[in-house]
């Protein structure tokens, strides 16, 4: 499989909420090989914490993201440690005003078409903080994207999932040093992320840990302790702030900017997420001129749509992505 990676040098970027990103550098990881006319290009945004290492199991032959077929670019999102964040990056805010989902996918267009001659992708698939910029990039760019999937996301961050995310941000700044916090967060994260289902079937025990807080400490916090937390708070801010419509275009209209997208999109929340519920996706779907809400049959909550350790979700994930990319 043919890969390449490399920095997009953004220069200084004034941000939506006010502010200057001096010297803003986007990380990114391709596959694959574009094509001569340019339209088999797939942008996969990454995810709360995820650096592209972390989810490019996807591109595979076996799986939707082909790279055999497609030219797939994963930029790493501002504040996940390897784009602009503030384990890198001087006087980086960690608090509002902080770095939007605008921001970021406005910053991604610019590196697709500087740096790839790329004016319209094929799709924009994301998962979690990924859908979110998936969705952005379907209101914000109009004609320049033909589908989107939103996994395991939604358009604006709701209410119940903002407060979940409180909890976190209470919990780290109450902490005494970065570790416990951090830490803290993992074993909150732990009780979200997966259903009452998983736990009760104790189905941690099929990943290979030996017992519960075996889980709780490798599975959780050893996972976030791998992020710095000033990069996982001002990721939170991002995530607690996404919301498609938060700009001049929408001016705060939800139902506009959902009746704005041009693109085809799939809806696919997992039956189990504690945060990103189908619900909110349910709500959205009338005001798409051209959607399907395909619903994952899962006990794996948010992880559904991340289902790496999971082939029963993967292949119900890889049908349907298929079946859009090739509609």
């Amino acid at each position: 499989m043919k890969t390449s990676e490399g920095i997009f040098e953004c220069g200084d970027v004034s941000l939506q909420r006010g502010g200057t990103l001096k010297a803003a550098r986007i990380v990114y990881k391709t596959f694959g090989t574009l094509s001569p006319q340019r339209d088999n290009v797939i942008v996969y945004p990454t995810s709360y914490t995820a650096h592209h290492t972390d989810i490019e199991w996807l591109v595979s032959p076996e799986h939707c993201l082909d790279p055999s077929r497609y030219f797939i670019v994963i930029p790493n999102m501002f504040t996940n440690g390897l784009s602009s964040s503030p384990s890198n990056t001087p006087d980086f805010k960690t608090t509002s005003p902080g770095v939007t989902t605008y921001d970021n996918v406005m910053q991604q267009r610019r590196l697709m078409n500087e740096l790839f001659g790329v004016d319209r992708v094929k799709m924009v698939y994301g998962w979690s903080m990924g859908a979110q910029q998936a969705y952005h990039w379907a209101a914000l760019c109009g004609d320049a994207v033909e589908r989107i999937v939103v996994n395991c996301g939604s358009a604006k961050t709701a209410q119940h999932n903002l407060v979940f995310l409180e909890g976190v941000r209470a919990a780290v700044g109450a902490a005494r040093t970065p570790e416990e916090g951090v830490r803290a967060m993992g074993r909150i994260y732990a009780g979200w992320a997966l259903s009452q289902t998983f736990y009760r079937r104790e189905m941690w025990r099929g990943l290979g840990f030996k017992d519960l807080e075996d889980f709780l400490v490798r599975g959780w916090e050893d996972n976030f302790l791998r992020r710095p937390a000033a990069d996982l708070m001002a990721q939170l801010w991002t995530w607690q702030n996404g919301d498609i419509s938060a700009n001049d275009l929408y001016r705060g209209d939800l139902a506009m900017a959902l009746a704005g997208i041009k693109a085809r999109v799939l809806l696919m929340p997992s039956a189990t997420d504690l945060y990103f519920q189908t619900d909110d996706n349910r709500a959205e779907l009338p005001h798409l001129k051209n959607a399907k809400l395909a619903e994952i049959p899962s006990v794996w909550g948010h992880r559904a749509g991340n289902p790496r350790d999971n082939p029963e979700d993967a292949a119900f994930l890889d049908k349907h992505v298929t079946a859009l990319l090739e509609s």
